[in-house]
Parts: C-alpha cells; sequence; structure tokens
C-alpha cells in the first residue's frame, strides 16, 4: 500500500526533465566532486515545494532536502538528510553524458517541521515518533516512504555535471529507486554550487 506520502507524489507533477547541457563532465570527474550544490530556488515537489542541497566531499554524498507548502519556504513540513559513499557507473544508455550512479545511503535522519499532527499524519508520519523540530535517526525504522537502511540502502540514480551544474534524475511516482532497474531516464534541472563568500581584507 502507497503511504500518503507516496501519494502526494504521484497527485502532483515534480520538477519536469531538462535536457542536459552539450559539453558534460567525465566519470573521473563526477568520482572526486567536491563542494556543495544547492537548489536556486523553491522546486515543485510533493504537493508543495522544497529545496535541495547537496555536499561532495571525499568520495561522499549528503543530502539535505527540506519540504514546506508555499514556494517562500516559510511554511514548512519535514527535512529529510541522508548520505554515505557513491559509486559512478557506465554512461547511460538513454542520456547522453549521464552516468549511472549508486548512492549508497548509510544513514536516513528525519525531522517534522509542522506541529500540525493532521498534516504530519497526511505526509504519513503520524506513527514515527517523531517530535517537532527533533531530528530523529529513521535508519533501522524507516518512516513514510523511507525504507530502512538495511531494506533499500541505496539509491541508483543519473548523474551528470554540465555547465549548468549539477544533474540528478527524475524520481519515479513511488519514490522507488532502490535497485538498478529503478534507474531514471531523465534529468532533473541542476543544482547549482555555492559560491565561497569574499572575505574583505
Amino acid at each position: 500500500m502507497k503511504t500518503p506520502l507516496v501519494l502526494a507524489v504521484a497527485a502532483t507533477c515534480l520538477l519536469a526533465s531538462d535536457p542536459i547541457k552539450a559539453e558534460t563532465a567525465d566519470a573521473a570527474t563526477l568520482s572526486a566532486l567536491q563542494g556543495t550544490y544547492e537548489s536556486a530556488g523553491a522546486e515543485s515537489w510533493y504537493g508543495g515545494y522544497g529545496t535541495r542541497e547537496f555536499v561532495f566531499a571525499n568520495g561522499t554524498w549528503s543530502l539535505t532536502f527540506v519540504h514546506a507548502l508555499d514556494p517562500d519556504m516559510t511554511m514548512r513540513t519535514f527535512q529529510f538528510r541522508t548520505g554515505g559513499s557513491y559509486t559512478v557507473g557506465a554512461s547511460s544508455d538513454t542520456v547522453p553524458g549521464a552516468f549511472r550512479t549508486q548512492f549508497n545511503e548509510d544513514w536516513k535522519h528525519l525531522t517534522l517541521l509542522t506541529p500540525d499532527p493532521e498534516l504530519a499524519k497526511a505526509f504519513g508520519m503520524g506513527d514515527c515518533n517523531l517530535t517537532v523540530n527533533l531530528e530523529a535517526d529513521i535508519s533501522d525504522t524507516g518512516c513514510a516512504a523511507w525504507r530502512p537502511v538495511a531494506v533499500c540502502g541505496q539509491d541508483h540514480d543519473l548523474f551528470a555535471l554540465d555547465e549548468a551544474g549539477l544533474r540528478f534524475g527524475v524520481r519515479p511516482q513511488d519514490n522507488d529507486m532502490c535497485t538498478e532497474d529503478k534507474t531514471p531516464t531523465a534529468l532533473l534541472p541542476a543544482v547549482v554550487k555555492r559560491t565561497p563568500l569574499e572575505v574583505s581584507q
């Protein structure tokens, strides 16, 4: 049975696919990626809006995803974080310039950001023993559409870097990318590299 969160995914259009630019990075560059990449603004996610922040360092990755009901990201509902190592694989057969990549999810953390119990229940989080504004480790238990690490400890995704930024695959309606056959066949709009602040002398 689909959770309410999965139903919300199915009921709304996520980010549309975005064609890759002509010049793309090779697998070696992606494997050695360093830096922070983030959404240029609020994006359409799960019946509302969201922002993505990816950090890459020394062969590891992490994601911080924040969901809200409004494009200004003031009516926040939850935050999800995950990360681990990653392995860049073969070139995609369907998206030139992209690579099939396994992103290991060694841990999964979830924070409920809304005090509205009905809203939490609507997102499938009503029975997860969450405390508002307190991050919970759901690695062993899972919650809503997120399965325990032991059941689903990786995402099989597309991965590309072009002049627009860093690209990942369009997620399926059920959010399931746990096995290689679930690898996406199109790319999301890019997340852009965060520019370090210049310190005046």
